[in-house]
């Protein structure tokens, strides 16, 4: 699927603001699924634009505005090709046992660990036990905990945060995209399932069914032994597919902001974000 994405977020503060560094993580991945066709990303004031690869391999661009400005404007158009998993996890059910080697894996290590929205507790460990009972697979299990959050918990904008901790969330069953992603993650991780958390898009056409589509989006990836790491969002209790598109990976929500920066000035500001992505084949 050929698919192209606009996002544009505008600052607006109530007084000028000055001394201001941002990071941006909007481009695209390149893999084995997707591959980022071209990637334009402004920002005004102008700006110059310089850019690295983190030790997670997201491509991270970041520039400075030392003069005063009241508003800040970033627009990123990608044009991105996305295919689905060639093997599906399914087909080829790997026992839970299978993952003791992983955890010595450098690839999955990070992944195992509590992160800053994300702790190992005794709760979230009974919880996964009850919610994976009778599934000693590896991909089973975090279906189980995928479908789980989708059936407990109430998709309810505007009650939490980009800084709510999963704890909070497991207390109140509500929440949005990234902390229905976090839940999953600290379930998976309590046993020893290895689970990243993923910033990017979901394409959903002219339908409207699917939550998460009109904005930025968050799911989960598990790695599986023998076939590697796969997508899981349970916002919509379903496996990843060519209409997702991934920008970042990180352990969760703190390493992959899509815009962030800070400044000297006003705390008074508004934010405004507006995406939009279509077909283009």
């Amino acid at each position: 699927m050929k698919l192209q994405v606009t996002h544009r977020t505008r600052y607006t503060y109530a007084s000028p603001v000055r001394e201001s560094f941002n990071e941006v993580r909007l481009q695209p991945v390149s893999n084995e699924h997707q591959h980022c066709d071209s990637f334009l990303l402004k920002v005004l004031p102008a700006a110059r634009l310089s850019h690295y690869t983190d030790f997670h391999a997201n491509i991270i661009h970041f520039f400075e505005l030392p003069t005063p400005h009241v508003t800040l404007f970033v627009e990123s158009s990608a044009k991105v090709t996305t295919k689905s998993l060639a093997t599906h996890p399914e087909s080829s059910p790997v026992p839970l046992a299978k993952l003791a080697e992983s955890g010595r894996s450098e690839r999955c290590f990070d992944f195992l660990q509590e992160s800053t929205y994300v702790e190992k507790t005794p709760e979230a460990w009974r919880l996964a036990l009850d919610v994976t009972a009778g599934r000693d697979d590896v991909w089973g299990a975090a279906c189980a905990i995928m479908n789980h959050i989708h059936t407990r918990f109430a998709y309810t904008p505007n009650l939490t945060c980009v800084h709510t901790h999963m704890r909070d969330v497991l207390t109140d069953n509500r929440g949005v995209c990234q902390d229905f992603s976090h839940v999953m993650i600290g379930l998976c991780r309590a046993l020893h399932i290895p689970a990243l958390y993923v910033s990017g898009y979901l394409y959903n056409g002219p339908r409207d069914h699917l939550l998460g589509t009109q904005a930025s989006h968050a799911w989960c990836e598990v790695f599986v032994p023998g076939i590697g790491w796969c997508g899981l969002d349970p916002t919509n209790n379903q496996p990843t597919d060519e209409r997702y598109i991934k920008l970042a990976i990180g352990r969760d929500y703190a390493d992959v902001p899509p815009v962030r920066g800070h400044y000297k000035g006003t705390t008074d500001r508004k934010m405004e974000v507006e995406v939009h992505i279509e077909s283009i084949e």
